[in-house]
Formats: C-alpha cells, structure tokens, sequence
C-alpha cells in the first residue's frame, strides 16, 4: 500500500429540511387548525481514529465529503428526518489542520477518539409552531439553515514508541528487518526507503512499536532530500535510536549532521532520549571497532553500542536499552495524562 502523510480534503455538513406550512384538512373539520412539521437536521460530519490504519492514502481519490441533508416537514405535525451523519475514518495519529496549515483543530493519538468537525444545519420551524392567540392561522413556516463547509488538512504523524534515525545507508532498514517482523526494502545505495515502515520488536517478552524513518541529509529541515516530510513523523517517538555507519571514514560528522538536522526542525526533538549505535562493525577489525567507539564516546558523552544489524550482533542489548528508555517514556506520558485530567 502507498503511503500518504496529507491530503487536503472538502467537507460539507447537510443543510437543514424546510419547515411545512401545513393544515389539517378532515371531514367534519371545516376549520383545522396548522399542523406542519420541523424539517429535520442536517447530516454532521464527523472524524474518527480506527486500528489498521497506517496512510491517508484513500484520501488521494476522495476529496469532497458531503452529508446528507435534512428531510422536509410534513402535514400532521411529521418532523422531517435527520439528514444521514457521514463518518470519516483517519488512522490514529492523524492531525486536522485549518485551510491555512497553521490552527491544529483536533489531534488523534488513541483509537476509538471521534470528533465532529461540521455540524448539519437545524431544520426550519413548521407553521404549527407560529400559532398564537391572535393568529390561528399562520402559514409562516422557515426553511432550514444550511450546514458548514471548509477545507482542511490531515496530517499524519506515526505513532511509535522509537524512531530510527540516520543518514542513508546506514542500515536502518537492515536493522527493522533484523528485529521485527516488517519487510522493507533493503539495498546496498542511499534512500532505499523512501516512506516510513513500522515494526513490532520483542526483547525479555515484552514489546514496542519501532518507525524506520527515510535517511535524512544535511538541510533536511529545510525540505532538502526527504526533508521534513519524514521529520515529522519522529515527533512523536518516545525515544531515538541514532544509527551510524561505522564503516564510514567521518563518523562523528554524520553523527553531528543527523543532530543538526533534528535541532534546527524542533526541540522537542532535540531533547529526546537518544541511544547511539554504530552499524555494520562486522565490517571492521577490533581494532577499528574500538578506535571508532572511542571517538564517538568523546563527542557524544556516552559509550555508542557496537553492532551488526545483518549479523544480528548487538541488537539484543540495543533493544533492552530501548525498552527501559521507553517505558519511562510511557510512565511519564500517563503522568501527563493524568495532571491534564485533573
């Protein structure tokens, strides 16, 4: 399946039924009093996460949404029925954004989450509700009000308790492949994933959600290569797992790329956890190895796990690492959670 993170999208709630202008008309009731109906609502249009869903990408043949208007009132004081709701189904993670792209009016992060985005216009009143002392009569009745209409963006941002970071070619794919049950495409050249992939990874019977994000280059916050097509999706991310090409000549330089580029597009990427690996040491002697482990240790501050994603050396240590990281993650997204109930 393609994957699709926006789309820009028409929607339209129904406009409300008209009011009846009604009488009653009955042999032996020469004089029946008005007796016309509401007109009945408008259909709304609402928006709600379901599970299984990991693109927009129906989006891409469907851009109008409209619901259903409401029925007309009738004689016998018979309301109009309501105009037929219309549902939107999004993947969990998707963000509604205004016409503009810059007022967030609503974010999914759990399934089961709905949220109406236009109302249907009411129905308009039936004559019957015009009757008064003074005018037994009245054939007043008023049309229904018309519904909402916008354009807006849906923007997905992944939802994933670890994002893989790196330039490209530094085997993040391998590495998802090596872990987890997902097949993306694996080569030996840059940008062999050219849109996010999840996977589900186990260590110690426990398990995560993992997002193998496209290979950033240098400007990508910018919009150069992939650029922050993809940034985005690491938002979200409760952790980072930082993958380095060791047998590259300047790996502290691709280390420093990769964080320039999450600096520049946010700090709350900037301030996430992150574990560092250096990939594809079954490349490299020992003394290599260790060489290079040192270097990175020197500028990053903490000692870089050494590992092989194709021989699946390491990743069981990187994986335990993970999981303690995350879910001290998830202990204080609840917190959160809780105080905002609060």
């Amino acid at each position: 399946m393609q994957f699709i993170d926006e789309a820009k999208i028409f929607i339209r709630s129904g406009d409300g039924g008209k009011g009846s202008a009604s009488f009653r008309r009955e042999a032996h009731i020469p004089r029946g009093g008005p007796d016309g109906g509401n007109g009945g609502r408008g259909g709304h249009v609402i928006f709600q996460s379901i599970a299984g869903l990991n693109t927009l990408i129906d989006f891409r043949y469907t851009q109008h949404f409209k619901a259903e208007r409401g029925n007309g009132g009738r004689g016998a004081m018979r309301d109009g029925a309501k105009g037929k709701d219309i549902i939107i189904d999004v993947p969990v993670g998707t963000q509604i954004f205004d016409e503009d792209e810059e007022i967030i009016i609503f974010d999914f992060t759990e399934v089961g989450q709905s949220f109406t985005i236009a109302k249907g216009g009411d129905g308009g009143l039936g004559n019957v509700n015009f009757k008064s002392s003074t005018n037994q009569a009245p054939r007043r009745s008023t049309p229904g009000y018309p519904g909402e209409e916008l354009w807006v963006w849906l923007k997905l941002k992944l939802l994933s308790d670890a994002g893989l970071v790196g330039l490209p070619n530094a085997g993040k794919s391998t590495f998802v492949n090596q872990v987890t049950r997902a097949k993306p495409k694996i080569a030996d050249y840059p940008f062999t994933t050219l849109r996010p992939q999840l996977g589900v990874a186990y260590i110690d019977q426990k398990e995560f959600v993992i997002a193998d994000i496209p290979g950033l280059i240098e400007g990508a916050h910018e919009g150069h290569g992939l650029g922050i097509r993809f940034l985005k999706h690491v938002e979200r991310c409760g952790v980072i797992l930082h993958l380095i090409d060791a047998t590259e000549d300047d790996i502290i330089e691709n280390y420093r790329i990769i964080r320039r580029e999450l600096e520049k597009y946010s700090t709350v990427l900037a301030n996430k956890t992150e574990i560092v690996a250096l990939n594809k040491c079954d490349a490299l002697m020992e003394d290599e190895i260790e060489l290079k482990k040192e270097y990175l240790e020197q500028e990053i501050g903490k000692v870089p796990y050494t590992i092989s994603a194709f021989a699946g050396t390491g990743t069981e240590e990187v994986l335990r690492h993970l999981i303690k990281e995350i879910e001290i993650f998830r202990e204080s997204e609840n917190l959160t959670k809780e105080d905002t109930a609060i």
